[in-house]
């Protein structure tokens, strides 16, 4: 191989971290516009809502073929229907995703961080969310489509690895102190106390132990992250003033009802803070207490 060639491998070896590293996981409009010629944009809102009108050359992927049944909205996707789903959208482990939501309200982030959550844990490497979603994008002044995009199905497998995720028998050893891990609850406090629950839960309460780290923390606005993150230090502040333990000694484990809301919570402390091994319980209260593991109500 003559140095010539070398030297080229070596500057597009070069390049290509750097690309890497300069990839952002949470996009402003501007940010999006860059690069949305060369990635794959997942609209995951409801079918109705994509046809009339969309950022041009989405797919539509609804949120709701992300998710269990109605017994059991939380649950984590089967490796079969993980595999289908991601083939019929034409992904790879090596393709580039941006999430786009509706951008309506704090919940509705939560969506795009469970879809962001799911494609991370199959092995994609470059995923993105725009930040406000849909509704960032055309008050910036951009124009939506009709059309659907196009896709050719990909061939590769995909498995959800457990590196973020953590099982229910994993959350009895941490209730039971046989594991250590920092728990944290999204919900708002109500849900907490008993007073609200989710109509497919069991029961009322929360897990003994649980911090409350509220998934509106990280909002201002319809569903848009606060303008004021624009660092990891910023998130890890925020989650100090919350009372999440941000010096990575013990794993973080996040729940709510159905692993919505959590997500949210995975995502800015793992994500945007980079904090290490935190995890996502995906079926939360609701398939922790249809199975008769016991809960605690806080003051």
């Amino acid at each position: 191989m003559t140095r010539f060639l070398v030297g080229i491998l070596m500057v597009l070896a070069m390049a290509g971290q750097a690309l890497a590293s300069d990839w952002k996981k949470l996009l402003d409009p501007a940010d999006f516009a860059a690069l949305m010629d060369d990635v794959t944009v997942l609209d995951i809102r409801a079918p109705k809502a994509f046809a009339e009108g969309h950022i041009e050359g989405a797919l539509n992927a609804p949120y709701g073929s992300w998710r269990g049944p109605k017994s059991n909205p939380g649950a984590a996707l089967t490796d079969v229907t993980l595999t289908e789903r991601l083939q019929s959208l034409g992904l790879t482990k090596a393709t580039p995703v941006v999430v786009i939501y509706a951008g309506k309200n704090v919940t509705d982030f939560g969506a795009a961080a469970r879809v962001y959550w799911t494609l991370k844990s199959a092995g994609l490497t470059k995923i993105a969310i725009l930040n406000g979603g849909l509704k960032a994008w055309t008050g910036a002044g951009n124009a939506l489509a009709n059309a659907p995009g196009t896709v050719e199905r990909s061939t590769e497998a995909f498995s959800l690895s457990d590196d973020w995720m953590i099982t229910r028998d994993g959350v009895v050893d941490v209730v039971a102190g046989r594991t250590d891990a920092q728990i944290i609850d999204a919900r708002p406090v109500e849900f907490l106390q008993g007073k609200k629950k989710h109509k497919a839960a069991k029961a009322a309460g929360t897990l003994a132990g649980a911090a409350n780290v509220q998934h509106s923390t990280w909002f201002t606005g319809p569903g848009k992250v606060k303008t004021e993150i624009t660092t990891a230090e910023d998130v890890l502040r925020l989650a100090r003033e919350a009372g999440v333990e941000d010096g990575q000694s013990r794993p973080i484990a996040s729940f709510c009802n159905t692993g919505h809301w959590a997500a949210t919570n995975w995502f800015a402390l793992s994500e945007l803070a980079g904090i290490a091994n935190v995890k996502l319980y995906p079926e939360s209260m609701v398939g922790w207490t249809n199975a008769n593991q016991p809960v605690t109500v806080t003051e």
